[in-house]
Formats: C-alpha cells, sequence, structure tokens
C-alpha cells in the first residue's frame, strides 16, 4: 500500500528569487544547473553543500519559483521530525524536488530508507531532485550505502560562506533590491555590530526598509543606531 502523503504548509519565501541572489564567478556553473532543473537539459540530480549562510535555502527556493504548480521545497529543520514516507510519499510525480537541511536527517533509518526509495520513484517519473546539506555526500553521515552512492549520482556544488566584505556586498545589493540605498558605511557597521548570519542580517534589513518608509529617513549609522538600540 502506498505510504499516505501529508499535507505540507511551506511557503517560499517572495524574496528568495535568481534575481535577489548575489553570485561570483565561482556561483556561474551551479546558477545555471538550477535554472535547467525545470527544463528537459535539467539534471536529475544536483547536490549543494555550504556553511550556514552560504545561500543554499536560497538557491533551492529560487529553483522551486521557476518551476510554479510543480515543486515543493522540504526544509527538513522544519519537516524533518514527520513521518518520512508519509512526507516524501507521491511527490515524485512533481516536476522538480528540492530538499534542504538534509544534514538533519542523516543516520536516521527511516529517513534514509524513505530517501532511497524517492530517488527510485523520482528516477521512474523524471522528477529533478535538488538536495542541500552542510557536508559532501562523502562525508555526510549516511548509514546505507546505496543512499550515498545515489547522492553522489549527478554534480556536486560546494558554495562558500560569505566573508566580511561578501556579507557587506549582499546586504547593499539587497537592500538595492527593495529600492533602498545602503551606504558601504552603514553596510560596514551592520557587519560588525549586528548578529552575523546572513538569515539574522537579512532580518534587520527588513526592518530597516519598514522604518525608513515609515520615516522617511535614508539610512545612516545614527538612524540605524536608533531603530536598532545598538
Amino acid at each position: 500500500m502506498p505510504a499516505r502523503q501529508l499535507a505540507l504548509n511551506v511557503r517560499l519565501r517572495d524574496d528568495a528569487t535568481f534575481a535577489s541572489f548575489l553570485g561570483a564567478a565561482v556561483h556561474e556553473p551551479l546558477l545555471a544547473a538550477l535554472q535547467a532543473q525545470c527544463m528537459a537539459e535539467g539534471e536529475p540530480t544536483l547536490y549543494l553543500f555550504g556553511p550556514a549562510g552560504s545561500g543554499k535555502s536560497h538557491l533551492l527556493q529560487a529553483a522551486c519559483h521557476l518551476c510554479p504548480g510543480s515543486s515543493s521545497y522540504l526544509p527538513l529543520a522544519d519537516l524533518g521530525n514527520l513521518p518520512a514516507a508519509e512526507l516524501l510519499g507521491g511527490l515524485e510525480g512533481q516536476r522538480l524536488l528540492c530538499i534542504d537541511d538534509l544534514d538533519r536527517v542523516a543516520g536516521q533509518p527511516e529517513w534514509e530508507e524513505a530517501l532511497f526509495h524517492l530517488f527510485n520513484r523520482a528516477r521512474e517519473n523524471r522528477c529533478r531532485l535538488v538536495f542541500a546539506a552542510d557536508s559532501s555526500p562523502r562525508q555526510l553521515p549516511v548509514l546505507l550505502a546505496d543512499l550515498r552512492s545515489r547522492l553522489g549520482w549527478g554534480p556536486v556544488f560546494q558554495l562558500p560562506a560569505p566573508d566580511d566584505a561578501g556579507m557587506q556586498a549582499i546586504l547593499q545589493f539587497r537592500a538595492r533590491c527593495r529600492g533602498l540605498d545602503m551606504p558601504l558605511e552603514v553596510s560596514r557597521f551592520l557587519v560588525s555590530r549586528a548578529p552575523r548570519d546572513m538569515a539574522s542580517l537579512m532580518h534587520v534589513l527588513e526592518t530597516l526598509d519598514a522604518r525608513s518608509l515609515a520615516d522617511q529617513r535614508a539610512l545612516t549609522v545614527p538612524f540605524v543606531k536608533g531603530v536598532l538600540g545598538l
């Protein structure tokens, strides 16, 4: 009997698109591969790995934005406590399935078996798979050898974590995407004083955008200090 599929309430972030991702030359092969996933030339499987803040979740959601109505984004950091077979059952009928935070379930027999069977069903149904984790397929603590081999079937891409200059550039770029001008000294101040992970910095940017619009104020270091209480 096929596993019952769970009803999911996972929404893509509106701002998690390829247009809002500040890529460098090192990202070009990965971006091309992800953008091809809903097309005939897409790979059966892609695997991304890198530390928190490297853009994995953003890119998986961006790929799903290109396949509206025929894709699913599964952040296992939020969903990994659900029954694996029920969560993954039937999803191979879609064109694209992006599974994030794979490291959260590595080493759990129930999840590894369910993922192994998903690979086989997806291949039969021509469903493209994209995985993201904090380490490479070889380094991921997967117990099931057949699953480990399948994770490395397709191209594997490593995403580096941005350094301080990279985080400043991302903040300025994402501010411009919002129609907001962020001077270099403001981005430098935020990276040095606000929480340093990219998710927190994006939350700070959202707060500053709202206050800047409400107060009709430009982003300056004194204004940022006042808003954030720094």
